[in-house]
């Protein structure tokens, strides 16, 4: 395969993961479809680094890991949130 070729699957794996994750982020519906990040996350890493395009295989990378990411930020803001509500309650 040339390497064009393989920086366009690698892109077009990329974009799949980010639109795996379109329901449960924007829409907040409940869909396991966002597992298959797993699966396609490597796929377009592997793809990536075989056509040296190591931006999209960082992008990959990211989305690999995507879940563990999202669960950091969404825990983040709920503690940070709880905190916030603490201290309210405590100057009324």
């Amino acid at each position: 395969m040339s390497k064009n070729a393989l920086k366009i699957l690698s892109l077009i794996c990329f974009v799949i993961c980010v639109l795996l994750w379109l329901p449960n982020v924007l829409l907040e519906v409940a869909s396991p479809f966002w597992l298959l990040t797993f699966i396609i996350g490597p796929v377009g890493l592997v793809f990536g680094l075989l056509g040296k395009h190591y931006l999209l295989a960082v992008l990959n990378l990211i989305m690999t890991f995507s879940f563990f990411l999202f669960m950091y930020v969404g825990y983040y803001f709920l503690d940070l949130s709880l905190a916030m509500g603490e201290i309210i309650a405590y100057l009324y």
